[in-house]
């Protein structure tokens, strides 16, 4: 089984992140931010991997920090659980819908970070939870996991379920990248490595 063990100690955050790619949607998750953990369960369940997180933050000035570390620590884990990443398919991607709102997500884990993130409004809070964190988390993962991922919505109303789509549709994306096809020999890059 696939899996990564991820500690992180700052003076902001202590995080202890657990993933194993090849799950069965076992969720267990404590950040202190109850929107962020919803996405994470959701993420864990319809991605099919198994994930622990147990996170404390300073909350007390704003959910950043827990968020966008929590997002290094997930990024750190992907990219450990890998490792060579030989014979996955590399590519993923998942067009899905959540009432009004339909979520694109594609993702390319080639060693390349990018965020490519449009959404209709990061304007507002969702149960105490500012929406403009959303990226913030994104660009963490990107940035550790080296991965090149584009999220969009083009039209929605309600920020939960565009949040809500948008994590369940990368949860999608995500399993496919890391699942392993039987005809890819090898690292799936002309280069013979994973990165630039």
């Amino acid at each position: 089984m696939r899996r990564s063990d991820i500690q992180r100690e700052t003076k902001e955050t202590s995080i202890g992140l657990t993933l194993g790619l090849d799950g069965s949607g076992q969720a267990d998750i404590e950040t202190g931010v109850p929107f962020l953990d919803h996405m994470l369960d959701l993420f864990t369940r319809h991605g099919l991997f198994d994930l622990s997180v147990r996170a404390t933050g300073d909350l007390e000035v704003d959910a950043h920090h827990t968020v966008e570390d929590v997002g290094i620590c997930l990024g750190q884990a992907v990219k450990e659980s890998l490792g060579e990443a030989a014979g996955i398919r590399r590519y993923g991607w998942a067009v899905l819908p959540m009432d009004e709102a339909l979520a694109m997500v594609a993702i390319d884990i080639g060693g390349r970070p990018y965020l490519a993130f449009s959404i209709p409004s990061l304007d507002g809070i969702v149960g105490g939870f500012s929406m403009e964190l959303v990226p913030e988390f994104f660009q963490a993962f990107c940035n550790n996991a080296g991965a090149n991922l584009h999220i969009r919505v083009d039209h929605g109303r309600n920020r939960h379920h565009i949040a809500e789509a948008v994590f369940k549709a990368f949860a999608k994306a995500l399993d496919q990248a890391t699942s392993v096809d039987p005809r890819v020999q090898g690292v799936p890059s002309t280069k013979g490595r994973i990165g630039s």
